[in-house]
């Protein structure tokens, strides 16, 4: 057995969670890929993986030895992707995560159009509002909303956004349009999780930024959540805009607070620090910023 393909059978288990679906991505039949993972195990000598009848885990010497595996395959394909590169033709696999909202509002941006430029390359997206660590599972992208957390990641601003001030026009004639930020203390607020504080929101309050509390009896981690519920007349929601404009812009939705600019939030492409940086990557981010950027700029997306 080649090292290589023992290596890749077992990162495919991993992120398949079986076998046999690890088999299928790889094309060739789950015993086949089971002999592999155990050859593998022989010649490092340690168990890899936990299997039971009902599923399968990583062991300790598993989980130290999955982050090196990765390493390993991504060198061994970089390699080939550079000669082919050279040769003018981008290929192999790019795993993207994104926000839910964001990455269901852009997906079309985000996979078919550079895929249609690019045939050699494959897109994995996935979409997720939980923090997603790039090193541990194996993603070479993740587009993001707000601040940046985490230091150690290179980020390249692609756009940005702010948060507008919502409520449906049934909510509103019931309980009265707010003037001021400080009047949200007396509305029903639809809170999102994901901002920095979901208990607080910054408006520029003559010249200055201040913070005012947020009450609010329904906290969830989905912008589009927040719209829904919004829509439904159960309270006001801070969302971002490219999220509502259309709701607006059709009369769903009312803005409020126009006068006093809420949270502004950057959208950046992060990725690992490395030393060769995949060409596929390189020109992911070129799209981006040629396709992507300009979207941001305008109400509402592409249709």
């Amino acid at each position: 057995m080649d090292r290589i393909d023992g290596l890749r059978a077992f990162v495919s288990v991993v992120d398949a969670g079986s076998f046999t679906r690890a088999g299928q991505r790889l094309g060739i039949s789950n015993k086949l890929v089971s002999k592999y993972v155990a050859a593998l195990e022989r010649q490092q000598g340690v168990t890899l993986l936990n299997r039971t009848t009902r599923a399968l885990s990583l062991t300790p010497s598993g989980e130290r030895f999955l982050s090196a595996a990765r390493r390993v395959l991504s060198a061994v394909e970089e390699l080939d992707a550079q000669t082919r590169a050279d040769q003018g033709t981008l290929t192999g696999r790019l795993r993207i995560t994104a926000p839910v909202a964001f990455g269901e509002m852009f997906v079309s941006v985000l996979t078919h159009d550079f895929l249609a430029q690019n045939p050699g390359v494959s897109i994995d997206l996935r979409l997720t509002d939980r923090y997603v660590d790039l090193a541990a599972e194996g993603f070479d992208l993740a587009l993001r909303i707000g601040v940046l957390g985490d230091s150690s990641l290179i980020g390249r601003r692609i756009g940005g956004t702010e948060s507008w001030v919502v409520g449906s026009p049934a909510y509103l004639d019931r309980h009265g349009r707010p003037a001021h930020p400080d009047a949200l203390r007396d509305h029903q607020m639809i809170r999102d999780s994901n901002a920095t504080s979901a208990h607080r929101a910054t408006f520029v309050i003559d010249g200055k930024a201040a913070s005012v509390p947020l009450p609010g009896r329904v906290t969830l981690n989905s912008a589009q959540g927040v719209r829904r519920l919004v829509l439904q007349g159960d309270g006001l929601g801070i969302v971002p805009r490219f999220v509502i404009a259309g709701d607006v812009a059709e009369g769903r939705l009312e803005r409020v607070l126009a006068d006093f600019p809420g949270p502004q939030l950057d959208i950046q492409a992060l990725y690992l620090p490395q030393p060769f940086i995949p060409p596929r990557l390189t020109a992911y981010l070129d799209h981006l910023r040629a396709r992507l950027t300009p979207l941001l700029k305008e109400p509402r997306p592409d249709s």
